[in-house]
């Protein structure tokens, strides 16, 4: 995917793309956007939604989530809007 296609997202599509993200609490895994998940302290749960991203960059979000160093599992789904 070229860079100008990743950076450009459609408002217009009705579609939201949802992330959950899990990974361990260590410095530097967004620290002040998650939540400790379970009983577990060492693990953090990040769910994310962003709306007209479109299959494409969606699934180029999630490989680029997934590299990130103490990421252990990135889950992501659709949810779509009513017309309105």
């Amino acid at each position: 995917m070229s860079l100008s296609a990743a950076t450009v997202a459609d408002d217009n599509t009705p579609v939201t793309a949802c992330f959950s993200v899990h990974a361990h609490a260590e410095p530097g895994v967004m620290p002040r956007h998650s939540l400790r998940c379970g009983t577990d302290e060492g693990e953090l749960a990040i769910e994310i939604q962003m709306r007209g991203l479109g299959r494409e960059l969606t699934d180029y979000l999630a490989a680029c989530l997934r590299q990130i160093a103490y990421v252990e599992v990135v889950l992501t789904s659709e949810k779509s809007s009513a017309p309105g």
